[in-house]
């Protein structure tokens, strides 16, 4: 296995010019989201280069480019609003983060992280740009946003669209107006984001002196941080640490899969998370926010030509070029700027795509799209995600137990649901009313198992038959729980006092079976390969010993 997974310089050129431009496009966003974050602009600009640096280095996706991003600082601020007084253990909940994320990969979650349902992914991540917009009003129009959270956000929006500060929000539409209406010419040369940064910069030296500026921004390479936890607030960094490495693999992944899709190539899902780890750790150690494979800069980047980890890693090189000299610079935009940057920045997380189709999606994947939401926004992400996940687990297991209930088939009498042979019709004619066929096609588990029993009881008139054909040939695989139903429905037959012949047990339905000792109460002569054999047998009128009698005449 290389060191460097996708690393070759037949492309050169390419890389040059896809990490230039995304460090453009990154730069913005950086001193934004870091800004957004409660940790200073400087705080995005470190976890941009480290971020950056070391998830193209380590990880899995040659052409992705990592850094901060919404869903990462909206979490993040939240952590740093719990540890104020103490802004070292929210880093440390960082490099705990990031040593989470090294250990998934280390064990293969990579695969399933990429198994949670799409409504939740829908919801959380839509949840999380309705937070982003919420807490950018105020400072769009020149306000504070209310330290409190999310709710007292939103319960003050009116009051700051009634008092704002004319000349913030004059350059907040500005911003959102370049942002929107920029050529795409003019945007093919300078990302959107970088010319709004740059002319409402401008605007707010020339015209507005009042506004709300970044203010200091220390210069140089970021002191060392040192980690450590304290007894008390463990449970609540571990929580943080849980939900920053959940959500930057999930970003991540998902921003893998884009670019995929953009180079035609394969990512390596568990590499990605090692090296994301790898990452969030030092970008902890050095005080910056923690990051994921960023979509925005990763498709600028390669439709710029960048298609191995040079491109990410220049990314992060020229960022740290920029920071030894943006100081000065940086303490003069406007945070009605900057904000005016993540209100966009807020819609386009959003998944519009989902919510277009609102009306005719399946109305079980919009109640859990809605749910993940509003509780992304009105609790916090982990519980969201978790209730999700719970409820999809939960909807999806009843709509394959309806399905496997409707592939359970009580056949009397010949019929064209099952090709019977010409035998196999005869034998059902001359015995109607005596046999009945218990078909199951498909596997059996445990959302359908006591239906299944419950729908033989209700059959009017089946304790009338003599002989009970269960038939498992169809039956891929079967879980402990379908097992005890079928010994359920073994013990109702023989209380019925009917015989009962098992046809077509494939290997691993029989390990489980046996496992669990349901065979265990059926004599040799009840058990065959073949359904023909089985109506043979019923058709001769063999009568079996009830389970006490049969082990007792074994016994003797």
């Amino acid at each position: 296995m290389p060191m460097i997974h996708g690393l070759h310089f037949k492309n050169i050129r390419g890389d040059i010019y896809g990490g230039v431009v995304a460090a453009v496009v990154a730069l913005p966003l950086a001193l934004a989201f870091g800004v957004a974050s409660g940790a200073g602009a400087i705080a995005g600009l470190y976890g941009a280069i480290f971020v950056g640096m070391f998830a193209s280095l380590f990880g899995g996706t040659p052409a992705q480019c990592s850094g901060p991003t919404g869903p990462m600082t909206v979490i993040m601020a939240g952590i740093l609003v719990q540890f104020s007084d103490n802004p070292a253990l929210a880093f440390t909940v960082v490099i705990m983060g990031g040593g989470l994320q090294i250990i998934f990969g280390l064990l293969g979650f990579g695969y399933y992280i990429a198994l949670v349902p799409y409504p939740v992914i829908s919801g959380f991540m839509s949840g999380i740009g309705c937070i982003i917009l919420i807490l950018q009003v105020g400072p769009l129009v020149g306000l504070e946003a209310r330290p409190e959270g999310i709710v007292e956000n939103l319960m003050a929006i009116p009051q700051f669209l009634a008092n704002p500060l004319p000349q913030a929000a004059i350059l907040g539409v500005v911003t959102l107006s370049i942002m929107y209406l920029t050529p795409v010419r003019i945007s093919q040369f300078i990302p959107p984001q970088l010319l709004a940064l740059c002319l409402g910069t401008f605007a707010a030296y020339m015209f507005f002196p009042q506004v709300p500026l970044i203010g200091h921004v220390p210069e140089g390479f970021p002191s060392l941080i040192f980690p450590h936890i304290e007894p008390h607030a463990f449970v609540i960094m571990a929580e943080g640490a849980v939900v920053l490495a959940l959500l930057g693999s999930i970003d991540s992944l998902l921003t893998s899969l884009v670019c995929d899709n953009m180079t035609r190539t394969q990512h390596d899902s568990n590499r990605e998370l090692i090296g994301q780890g790898i990452g969030n750790m030092v970008a902890g150690v050095f005080g910056g926010l923690p990051g994921a494979g960023a979509t925005m800069r990763s498709v600028a980047n390669i439709r710029s030509g960048g298609r191995t980890p040079l491109s990410g890693m220049l990314t992060a090189l020229v960022l740290l070029a920029m920071l030894l000299g943006l100081g000065p610079l940086a303490e003069k935009i406007p945070l009605a700027v900057l904000a005016g940057i993540l209100f966009k920045v807020g819609l386009d997380i959003i998944d519009w795509r989902f919510l277009r189709h609102l009306l005719k999606a399946p109305r079980t994947d919009v109640i859990i799209m809605g749910v993940v939401l509003v509780i992304t926004v009105l609790v916090n992400l982990i519980t969201a995600v978790g209730v999700g996940i719970v409820l999809a687990s939960l909807l999806f297991v009843k709509r394959m137990a309806d399905l496997e209930l409707a592939n359970l088939r009580i056949i009397s009498a010949p019929t064209t649901e099952i090709p019977f042979g010409p035998e196999e019709k005869a034998i059902l004619e001359r015995n109607n009313g005596r046999i009945v066929l218990i078909h199951v096609d498909g596997p059996m588990s445990f959302g359908s198992a006591k239906n299944m029993v419950r729908r033989l009881e209700s059959i009017k008139g089946f304790n009338n038959f003599t002989h009970v054909l269960l038939d498992l040939s169809d039956v891929s695989a079967i879980d402990g729980t379908a097992a005890l139903a079928i010994e359920d429905m073994l013990r109702m037959v023989q209380a019925h006092r009917q015989n009962l012949y098992f046809v077509g047990i494939k290997a691993g339905v029989l390990k489980v079976l046996e496992g669990l000792g349901v065979l265990d109460q059926i004599g040799p002569e009840q058990r065959y390969d073949l359904r023909l054999d089985a109506l043979r047998h019923a058709d001769q009128g063999h009568n079996f010993l009830p389970t006490n009698e049969f082990s007792r005449a074994q016994r003797a």
